[in-house]
């Protein structure tokens, strides 16, 4: 009775000594997310990333989380927290809007000795979840018990002092609020710019897309505002008006804004729309240019859009609309005729249309062409095919967006080809 006595005052007690700091293994290990909002999405990507078999149980989701699901990263079930749900779980994340659910998971994972991150109660958890940074393959994680916005602080000077080589903390100074697009790149979060980055760092609110690198949303600390602004192809969207709303309600309260896109602002990005929105009510911003999947994507599975002695030019163009569309502004025809390479973006579902103009216009069907499933990405993967068999071959291999696809003889090139 001792031992039960003493471990119910240790529980209900505030925690007065320092956290353990330990780095889970969680790779094929079950992992449950209780809730699927705005705590859920920025969590979940790193929980990916460490290979967790992860368990999602909430009524609902946020359009990024719901993607996840879509995309077969994690297993949804649409219901709320029963007990028994944390059955044979490694490692808990507890972030329901219903206090009661929350609470009693909580106990369910006391009873299970389940480490258990709870976003409503710290105190009540058994395991915290740091502020986190990662610069050149190394892994920072900051914990300072109740104040996050320091352990955030501390995070972002020993990973900018890693990135710089000074490994010394900026000083504290009071910062202008701003608005800014930021391209944040094809996927890796490495590969968005320094500035992008940094600015992401300052921000209050950032508003984020699908395709933009999600990772680095865990890297945010817990009093940055989150604006959900996926696009998935036939599934929810954000309407373009509320996100520009959205930056102007936001710049307008004094706020930090980063607009967080895919690839470049401005390559297929409609960030020209979001900049004119701002102007009109009188709001500068700051554009950051991010490496564009139209260049990168190939680069990353090996293809080179221009090479010497086979392309000397290469044109991306959009394919989100089938030729035969009155709404298309792309000259098929004279594409037809070219020699170099050509870029199609937001065309998977578009491809054996496309591919049949090209062909009716005069293309070789024996073209060939490839295509970069997610690139720069974990789950990058490469489909080759040539123009007369990439309908056919989207199809039996489930190709889905988002795709880059590269048409020409530079598919052939790159160092992995030479011994094929």
């Amino acid at each position: 009775m001792a031992e039960n006595a003493e471990h119910a005052d240790h529980t209900a007690q505030p925690t007065t000594h320092p956290a353990y700091p330990v780095g889970l293994r969680l790779a094929g290990r079950r992992v449950v997310v209780l809730g699927g909002g705005q705590v859920a999405q920025r969590r979940l990507p790193a929980l990916i990333a460490a290979g967790a078999d992860i368990t999602l149980i909430s009524p609902s989701a946020t359009p990024s989380v719901e993607a996840m699901a879509e995309a077969g990263e994690i297993t949804w079930t649409r219901r709320r927290y029963e007990d028994g749900d944390l059955a044979d779980a490694w490692y808990a994340l507890v972030a329901t809007t219903d206090p009661a659910s929350n609470a009693a998971a909580s106990a369910e994972a006391e009873r299970t000795r389940t480490w258990c991150v709870r976003s409503d109660d710290a105190e009540a958890a058994t395991a915290w979840t740091p502020a986190t940074g990662r610069s050149e393959g190394v892994t920072v994680a900051v914990l300072t018990g109740h104040d996050p916005r320091r352990s955030a602080a501390v995070r972002d000077a020993i990973v900018e002092g890693l990135r710089d080589g000074s490994i010394a903390a900026p000083q504290h100074r009071a910062r202008t609020p701003f608005v800014a697009l930021v391209g944040g790149g094809p996927g890796d979060p490495d590969l968005i710019t320094v500035r992008g980055r940094r600015l992401l760092a300052e921000a209050d609110v950032v508003i984020a897309d699908r395709l933009g690198p999600r990772d680095l949303l865990d890297e945010l600390p817990p009093h940055v505002e989150v604006i959900d602004a996926a696009k998935i192809p036939y599934g929810r969207f954000m309407a373009q008006e509320a996100i520009n709303n959205a930056l102007i309600e936001h710049a307008k309260a004094g706020r930090s804004v980063v607009r967080l896109k895919g690839g470049d602002p401005f390559v297929f990005g409609r960030g020209m729309e979001e900049a004119q929105a701002l102007a009109v009510e009188g709001i500068a911003c700051t554009v950051v240019p991010g490496i564009s999947s139209s260049i990168s994507v190939p680069g990353a599975a090996g293809i080179p859009v221009t090479h010497r002695g086979v392309a000397h030019e290469f044109t991306v163009v959009s394919g989100h609309v089938a030729p035969e569309d009155p709404r298309s502004l792309v000259d098929w025809a004279s594409l037809a005729k070219l020699t170099g390479t050509l870029v199609i973006l937001m065309g998977v579902d578009k491809i054996g249309k496309i591919a049949e103009a090209l062909i009716a216009h005069g293309k070789d069907p024996e073209t060939p062409l490839a295509l970069v499933q997610e690139g720069t990405t974990a789950s990058q993967r490469r489909v080759d095919a040539t123009l007369a068999t990439v309908a056919e071959t989207v199809r039996t291999q489930e190709v889905r967006p988002p795709a880059v696809i590269v048409i020409g003889e530079v598919v052939k090139e790159g160092p992995d080809r030479l011994t094929k």
